[in-house]
């Protein structure tokens, strides 16, 4: 016992270990942040890569389904142009033989008919009040059911009376209307015409007002050509002897005919200034489909068109 009491007596020396021996040249990271940082980089990584494939495979998708659709579109476009086009030719070669309607058969005039439906149906300018500058410049009457205009027309039956062309011009900025006829003899040229102006009641309707009527000065032919022969009765009568006093009278007539043709036209009111509405059912650069009273139908062609005939 006295010697383990003498060890515990002895004194004990410490000794401390440098504390930078246990100093860490770097901070100590734990295993789990390691680990969660790994997937974090790892997750955001796999994220950067998915939304990249994403956006490559969406805009991929996108870009050949917008090309697709694109296509589509112009194709169909394209089919609906060409059967406008075929509509319209068929209906302006159903008015060959027709005088502008005053000739047309009721078997014509139901083939006509269904032309227009059809067209109608096809509006490219559902609103032609808001295109003025489509409805804007000199039309040509191709037909037309209104019978209104059928004593007129028979005119141009009469001997050496020709109704050469009936027209219809728009001034879309004055707002006016000039509906003019145009004769024509063997010797001169007129025209008749009224003046209107019209408001625009509808996105196809306008409202027409007459204002006056124009008769246009007689173009007198200053050059006659005599014909060697003319028949008469079943005979032939020779006119080459005439041919001298002929030329001495043509002489004369050309002077007349430029005193004349230097007159301005005649101006008259029209009483009582008559109202009538005109509604737009077609319209497009070239070919124009009007109503008017009483469901009468005109049908315009654009001057200087294809569709005109030679």
């Amino acid at each position: 016992m006295s010697i383990i009491s003498q060890f515990c007596h002895l004194p004990i020396k410490s000794h401390k270990l440098p504390s930078q021996l246990f100093t860490p040249k770097s901070p100590v990271v734990s295993p789990s942040t390691v680990f969660t940082t790994g997937v974090k980089r790892e997750i955001t990584t796999l994220k950067v890569k998915a939304s990249s494939l994403d956006d490559e495979w969406g805009q991929e998708k996108s870009t050949s389904y917008g090309s697709a659709a694109v296509a589509v579109a112009e194709e169909e476009s394209t089919v609906e142009v060409e059967e406008m086009n075929r509509l319209k030719k068929q209906l302006v070669n159903s008015f060959y033989g027709t005088d502008r309607g005053l000739k047309a058969s009721s078997e014509t005039r139901a083939e006509i008919v269904e032309f227009i439906t059809q067209l109608e149906a096809r509006n490219p300018t559902p609103a032609p009040t808001d295109a003025l500058s489509l409805l804007n410049g000199k039309w040509i009457l191709a037909y037309t059911s209104f019978s209104g205009l059928f004593p007129l027309l028979s005119q141009g039956r009469l001997p050496l009376v020709k109704v050469e062309e009936i027209s219809q011009t728009i001034d879309s900025e004055q707002f006016t209307v000039q509906n003019s006829v145009q004769f024509s003899g063997p010797f001169s040229t007129t025209s008749v015409s009224t003046n209107a102006k019209f408001e625009v009641r509808s996105p196809k309707r306008v409202q027409i007002k007459f204002m006056e009527g124009v008769v246009g000065t007689p173009q007198i032919t200053d050059s006659l050509v005599l014909p060697e022969n003319v028949e008469f009765l079943g005979q032939k009568i020779d006119l080459t002897p005439l041919k001298g006093l002929f030329d001495s009278v043509q002489d004369t007539a050309s002077s007349v005919a430029k005193t004349i043709s230097s007159q301005p036209p005649l101006k008259f009111n029209i009483a009582r200034n008559p109202e009538s509405w005109l509604l737009t059912t077609y319209l497009d650069e070239e070919l124009r489909i009007s109503r008017g009273d009483g469901g009468s139908v005109f049908v315009f062609i654009k001057e200087e068109s294809l569709l005109l005939p030679p």
